[in-house]
């Protein structure tokens, strides 16, 4: 399952911005369910990065990753939870501070 971007469309992904919007899509391949994970790939078609699909929304890809091998399972999450975790619990550490958001979005 993938998205293919319309030629020049990739230039936002190449500088990590994370959304693919409805406009850039040039064609889809495969069975894409709703938050499914898919790769966007540009019209030469190489890999861009991997992303939740929505298709009700003019956002039609959020990235997950830029990570070709990485594989986006329960894992992953994990991984990137217990990251932000320890990201916030370094820079609270001393402030006085007793809540934090762990996970926005």
């Amino acid at each position: 399952m993938r998205i293919i971007l319309k030629r020049g469309r990739e230039k936002s992904l190449l500088r990590h911005h994370p959304w693919v919007f409805s406009g850039a899509v040039h064609a889809m391949e495969g069975n894409i369910e709703p938050g499914g994970t898919v790769a966007i790939h540009d019209r030469d078609g190489e890999f861009l990065a991997w992303a939740a699909y929505s298709p009700a929304s003019q956002i039609r890809a959020r990235v997950w990753s830029w990570v070709a091998s990485e594989i986006i399972d329960e894992a992953f999450f994990r991984r990137r939870i217990i990251a932000a975790r320890r990201l916030r619990e370094t820079w609270l550490a001393n402030s006085g501070v007793t809540a934090y958001r762990l996970v926005h979005a």
